[in-house]
């Protein structure tokens, strides 16, 4: 069974002129777009099957990611069901040249596991094995830091 850690993706996106808005800082969309493919990949690391999004519940922009700033994505999951998966993902807003980071974005996403014929399918059970996995756990369940 995959636990929690297993599930851990980051990736970094450099905001370019062409993904910024006219105020120079990284367009909401993007930012979005960014959001579900990291998520997406999370899920299926866990699944082991195709990952299709089926909700992603309010998303909250606290700050901007000005241009040249490298947006920093985090997902994993923290919950399953039967045929779905929840995952956690939030963006910071990484300066590369001093490494500081600041939370911009966060939401929770729900994933449907799919089949070749596009058919849900079951996942496994999620399993939590290290301290760092139950923080993050319960970071998740009642919206805290992780």
């Amino acid at each position: 069974m995959p636990s929690l850690m297993d599930t851990y993706i980051e990736n970094r996106s450099i905001v370019n002129p062409n993904d910024a808005n006219i105020l120079g800082s990284a367009h909401g969309g993007n930012v979005m777009k960014w959001m579900d493919e990291v998520g997406a990949m999370s899920a299926m690391r866990f699944a082991g099957e195709t990952c299709v999004t089926a909700r992603m519940d309010q998303t909250n922009f606290r700050r901007p990611i000005p241009q040249g700033d490298a947006a920093l994505i985090r997902a994993y999951v923290y919950e399953a069901g039967r045929t779905s998966v929840k995952v956690r993902v939030r963006v910071y807003r990484e300066d590369l040249r001093s490494n500081e980071t600041q939370l911009t974005t966060e939401s929770y996403m729900v994933f449907v596991a799919i089949d070749d014929e596009g058919e849900p399918v079951a996942v496994p059970e999620l399993t939590i094995e290290s301290d760092r996995g139950h923080e993050l756990y319960d970071a998740a369940v009642n919206g805290k830091e992780d």
